[in-house]
């Protein structure tokens, strides 16, 4: 049996049956879920940075998303914080690259 051990999507064992075979599954707990969430996050990442894909893109903010609920808050919540943050401090759409700081004498 080939091992994978590592967190999926809701719909994937009802897709492995589909398939005629039988997926072997069980149940996180809330701090392993977590842990697993964060290196989901790092592989989607990471299949991103390789491919440059949307869908890869939307990988990551549907774990972000997981995260954001399994953490207790909401994927509304957090988009609320994303725009705090760009109303406050800027986004990235100017394309700004800090070179350095001077001090002013």
């Amino acid at each position: 049996m080939p091992s994978y051990q590592k967190l999926v999507r809701d719909k994937i064992p009802e897709i492995i049956e589909a398939a005629g075979k039988k997926p072997v599954t069980h149940i996180l707990d809330e701090a392993s879920f977590l842990s697993e969430l964060d290196r989901k996050l790092n592989e989607e990442c990471a299949e991103y940075q390789e491919s440059r894909s949307m869908e890869e893109l939307a990988d990551m903010l549907e774990v972000m998303y997981a995260i954001a609920e399994a953490r207790g808050s909401s994927a509304a919540e957090l988009e609320s914080i994303r725009q705090k943050k760009a109303a406050e401090r800027g986004a990235f759409s100017k394309r700004i690259f800090l070179d350095g700081v001077e001090n002013q004498s």
